[in-house]
């Protein structure tokens, strides 16, 4: 193999570490793919830590022990998240938005590969540490937010549905009470998830909290751990959900004869999430 220059090296090391978010690559791996020396392909690690934390552009962490390697993480600034979802905020607190039943329309929003990246950016970093094995979602408009946010967790995707599919196999199927009192069946495949597994829901809206509770339950019937729960936008009422402990990107509101507002929501915030006090309602 002929001697790789420094500067294919980089790009190829910048392009396979962001295509596999949160993955460990050992230096021994780098070395043998560009016949570089493991000092090499150190002196490379440092010098792309420096260009991504200067442009904001992600963490890439060096991991000790016999596993140990180098891992990149996708991730906003704060001042850049907070930014991001400030400009949300006020596109989405248009008078014109607001649906029957005190919804909020997000479709438009949710349809666009670059927000919803960011927005699953956000929610990851919360959850880093925390290390869920799935990201579990609904059939819903959440998905794409769900799937953008179990890509840079780098873990897989799994889909609660309203009914079973008979190209997915046996199925788990649950009763759950909506938050207007309504009886929903929610389904998953018995191959979806393993017994003593651990899961981060992720939806798109947050309201009495009646789906996100029997997805919590549809976890404890495969005996899964439910690590928390995070949701694109929150309403401010009722006051008190079905779930307790959840996070939001964005809270809403109506006042009495006002229009509608939108703010940034506890994601945001800077204290750490307590992972070993998470959502006592929500894990088994």
């Amino acid at each position: 193999m002929d001697k790789v220059r420094r500067n294919e090296r980089m790009a190829a090391l910048t392009m396979l570490l962001t295509a596999s978010p949160n993955r460990i690559f050992t230096l021994s791996h780098f070395a043998k793919l560009f016949g570089a020396g493991k000092s090499t392909v150190s002196d490379d690690v440092k010098l792309l830590q420096g260009v991504l934390s200067a442009y904001g552009l992600g963490k890439l962490d060096t991991v000790t022990g016999a596993a140990g390697g180098v891992r990149y993480r996708p991730e906003l600034t704060r001042e850049d998240a907070r930014g991001f979802i400030a400009q949300l905020c006020k596109e989405l607190s248009d008078p014109s938005r607001l649906l029957i039943g005190g919804f909020l329309y997000l479709a438009d929003i949710l349809a666009q590969p670059r927000i919803a990246r960011k927005m699953g950016m956000i929610i990851a970093r919360r959850f880093y540490d925390a290390a869920p094995d799935f990201v579990l979602t609904m059939e819903t408009k959440g998905i794409p937010v769900a799937l953008m946010t179990a890509d840079a967790l780098g873990v897989p995707l799994v889909i609660a549905r309203r009914s079973s599919k008979v190209y997915e196999g046996s199925s788990v199927n649950i009763n759950y009470v909506t938050g207007s009192s309504a009886i929903e069946t929610m389904s998953l495949s018995r191959r979806a998830v393993k017994e003593g597994q651990r899961a981060l829901i992720v939806d798109d809206f947050l309201k009495a909290g009646g789906t996100a509770k029997g997805m919590a339950d549809l976890m404890a019937e495969f005996h899964v751990q439910v690590l928390g729960s995070a949701f694109v936008m929150a309403t401010a009422a009722p006051k008190h959900k079905l779930i307790s402990g959840e996070l939001s990107l964005m809270v809403m509101g109506q006042d009495p004869g006002e229009n509608p507002w939108v703010k940034p929501g506890n994601l945001l915030e800077e204290a750490p999430l307590p992972h070993d006090a998470i959502n006592k309602e929500l894990s088994l």
